[in-house]
């Protein structure tokens, strides 16, 4: 039996494919653009002035200073630079901190918005921006936040190293995760969230032996844009939440911390969502998704306890006390206490526990 349920998406177009970097002109155009500001973090410029010459003179320079949670300091300072070059359009290219960028600033301006992702973690599918501002990461969400034209390029992911191609689809595959125990799930998110799993899953493998594996990109970046759409199109739960109160709070890196989060808290929402772990079983081919999913990120060479990426055991109070704070939706009851424990799990790298209530 199907249950009730509610499905809402929001227009925008997609290009997929190798390549599709050549088609930005034929996208501005279709906007009819004529200042298109490129956006990027420091690290992605010389990439950036690839696409930025592709649009000739639409192009009015390329801004590289995106970071990592979207500060909104930098985000007051792009404005300045939109104002000055009477810029029309966004471009950006790179990961989630470029799109971050990209997003905050269409929330001010209502400017279009062309998204060329070079990682996994799919937040340009999303009407959703999470800023942070003295500490605290908060998220925002609006129409004029999800970008008009999403280009996905084979290509442009090449070059992106083993690891942080892991850390990227374990960000994407926490979206399937929790889309599947979502309040408002339905059967369609649900098919592209066990699909997406699959697809990043049976991916990495390929790509962390050889990074230029062709196919094993393509299918990786599929994963992601079905994963993305989850994101898009259901709620999240204590995953996202915790990911976002340790993002915002310690500033720690945020695909990695999706990856030693994700298991622990799947773990724990297990037993209030049993559809959710048949689905993920089927999609990793594993009886026990939450270990299954540690061990990849494990045989990734990902980090496995949140020490290693420079938490501190004094910050588990901290982090449980904003992670409880504010009252939201998970499929298990979730406490101060219960926050602290599988803090501490994750913490210290033990293996994924459903604790007791």
């Amino acid at each position: 039996m199907i249950d009730s349920f509610a499905f809402e998406t929001a227009p925008g177009r997609v290009v997929f494919g190798r390549g599709a970097l050549s088609r930005l002109p034929e996208e501005v155009e279709r906007l009819r653009a004529e200042h298109v500001l490129v956006l990027a973090t420091a690290g992605r410029a010389e990439q950036c002035a690839a696409a930025a010459a592709l649009l000739g003179s639409r192009s009015v320079g390329i801004l590289a200073e995106a970071r990592m949670h979207t500060p909104v300091e930098v985000t007051e300072r792009a404005l300045v630079t939109v104002a000055e070059r009477k810029v029309d359009c966004l471009l950006a290219v790179g990961g989630g901190s470029t799109v971050g960028l990209d997003k905050a600033i269409a929330l001010r301006t209502d400017l279009p918005q062309i998204v060329v992702p070079t990682t996994y973690a799919g937040s340009e599918m999303t009407d959703v921006v999470g800023e942070t501002s003295g500490g605290v990461k908060t998220t925002k969400r609006s129409p004029r936040i999800r970008p008009e034209v999403v280009v996905y390029d084979v290509d442009v992911t090449l070059s992106v190293p083993p690891r942080t191609t892991a850390a990227s689809c374990f960000n994407a595959i926490a979206h399937a995760v929790e889309a599947l125990y979502a309040k408002d799930s339905n059967p369609l998110t649900s098919l592209m969230a066990e699909e997406g799993a699959r697809s990043l899953v049976s991916a990495l493998p390929s790509i962390m032996q050889d990074p230029l594996d062709i196919p094993a990109r393509s299918e990786a970046l599929y994963g992601a844009w079905l994963c993305a759409c989850c994101l898009a199109s259901a709620g999240m739960a204590l995953h996202h939440k915790l990911c976002h109160t340790l993002g915002g709070l310690l500033g720690l890196p945020h695909a990695e911390t999706h990856a030693i989060l994700l298991p622990h808290a799947l773990a724990y929402n297990a037993p209030a969502a049993p559809r959710a772990v048949d689905r993920l079983s089927r999609a990793l081919g594993a009886p026990d998704p939450a270990v299954a999913l540690q061990d990849l990120a494990g045989r990734c060479g990902l980090p496995m306890a949140l020490g290693e990426l420079g938490m501190r055991e004094s910050d588990l109070d901290r982090a449980a006390d904003l992670g409880s704070a504010n009252a939201y939706w998970n499929p298990r009851p979730i406490d101060k206490h219960v926050l602290k424990l599988l803090l501490t799990r994750a913490f210290r790298g033990d293996r994924p526990d459903r604790l007791a209530n």
